[in-house]
């Protein structure tokens, strides 16, 4: 579990990092310090013209840099000129001067990794790797030969291969989104579905039934009445229809809403974790239960950006406490009667407190640790919780002494 726990932090911390900017590869340049030694002592024949070729490659390294790194990721015809006026620099001062001007070809090779990086990434580091070895052994001898050969060919591939992972993580992130926005949508045009299944046919009769009604009173009250009567069992027959559909969608038990809860968090490529351990709930208690993982993980999936969910439910005495703590970016307050700050809570979690408080429970809210974010819920066990788990907590307080008696009857109902 630990080493599971380590890798996923891991992933995480590389999903958060930006990709390096220009300025992470400029001070590359101090390789040429010795250039500039040589330079300054007069070792370097000709030093004018060896200054002039430095100064050149500094400015061409950092044109090369800047273009390459732009956001657009797309070689631009400056970008590639820079590149090739830099490797003929390259070419020129090493078969020139050799000795640390050979450094030069390092150089050229991680520029080039951050401006190719497809196919013509290999042929090139090659030849350039190829090239310094040749020209070291020329003018210096087989030992630095290697030495240089080996650096040029590995910063090339080293720069390309961090460059290209950022690419990879930042593709990964975007899709992650996609996934969790398309599986928000396909719940959303499930229920949609459903209610037009629902309501679709029901509505048509009852508007047929009503015009019918209307026709009728003034000439034939029986068969007006009739209709009417019509009505009210099309309508008593979509309240029940209802009922059923939407004890589905709010008063799932809490085994449902944690299946459901993983296979959300799983399409949005975050790492699942649930543990459940005690007896079975009552039903009250497993609906209100359910209704905090619902709201805690979708709060995850769309503000959090993390990378990992526990979710825990576990009883303790006469108490059932369920938490759910991720590694994401978000620090919430540490307690539920304090302001749940914007993005990550809102008025979800406000609304869950209310009814875990109606119901003799307690939410609290707040960081988890160093980063991430941790919702613990809190309910006492005695199956006679004040919420009915469809989130109506208090507001029908004055009608639960008619305990059994549907509120959406449509004798005496009351409409919202």
């Amino acid at each position: 579990m630990s080493a599971r726990t380590s890798n996923a932090e891991d992933a995480s911390d590389i999903e958060r990092r930006k990709p390096p900017g220009p300025r992470a590869f400029l001070p590359w340049l101090f390789m040429l310090t010795g250039d500039v030694k040589d330079l300054i002592q007069g070792k370097t024949p000709l030093p004018w013209l060896g200054a002039l070729g430095v100064t050149a490659f500094c400015a061409l390294y950092a044109t090369t840099v800047y273009a390459g790194l732009d956001k657009r990721r797309r070689p631009t015809r400056r970008c590639l000129a820079s590149l090739a006026g830099l490797a003929a620099l390259t070419y020129a001062l090493s078969i020139g001067y050799a000795g640390n001007w050979l450094l030069c070809f390092p150089l050229l090779s991680l520029a080039t990794g951050i401006v190719v990086r497809r196919r013509q990434l290999g042929p090139l580091l090659l030849a350039y790797s190829g090239s310094a070895g040749i020209i070291s052994g020329w003018r210096g001898g087989s030992d630095d030969a290697l030495t240089v050969g080996y650096g040029t060919m590995m910063s090339g591939l080293v720069t390309a291969a961090i460059l290209s992972l950022f690419d990879t993580v930042a593709e990964l992130r975007a899709t992650r989104q996609e996934l969790a926005r398309t599986a928000v949508e396909k719940e959303r045009l499930r229920f949609s579905r459903d209610l037009h299944d629902l309501l679709g046919h029901t509505m048509s009769v009852v508007v047929v039934k009503a015009e019918a009604v209307r026709r009728l009173a003034p000439r034939d009250l029986d068969a007006a009445l009739g209709q009417a009567a019509d009505i009210e069992a099309v309508g008593r027959q979509a309240l029940t229809e209802i009922r059923e559909a939407v004890t589905g969608y709010r008063e799932g038990s809490l085994a449902t809403e944690l299946d459901r809860a993983r296979s959300l968090l799983d399409a949005s490529g975050i790492d699942a974790v649930v543990r459940r351990s005690g007896p079975p709930l009552p039903p009250q208690t497993e609906a209100l239960l359910g209704w905090v993982v619902r709201e805690g993980v979708t709060n995850v999936v769309r503000h959090s950006g993390a990378g990992r969910c526990e979710i825990e439910v576990r009883q303790e005495a006469d108490q059932v406490r369920l938490e759910i703590v991720d590694d994401g970016n978000g620090v919430g307050s540490r307690s539920a009667g304090k302001a749940v700050p914007a993005g990550r809570a809102g008025t979800g979690l406000k609304g869950l407190a209310e009814r875990l408080a109606a119901a003799g429970g307690s939410l609290e809210t707040g960081p988890a640790g160093r980063r991430g974010f941790r919702l613990a819920a809190a309910l006492p066990v005695d199956g006679n919780n004040g919420d009915d788990g469809n989130g109506s907590g208090d507001r029908d307080g004055e009608d639960r002494k008619g305990e059994g008696k549907d509120p959406m009857d449509v004798k005496g109902v009351r409409t919202a």
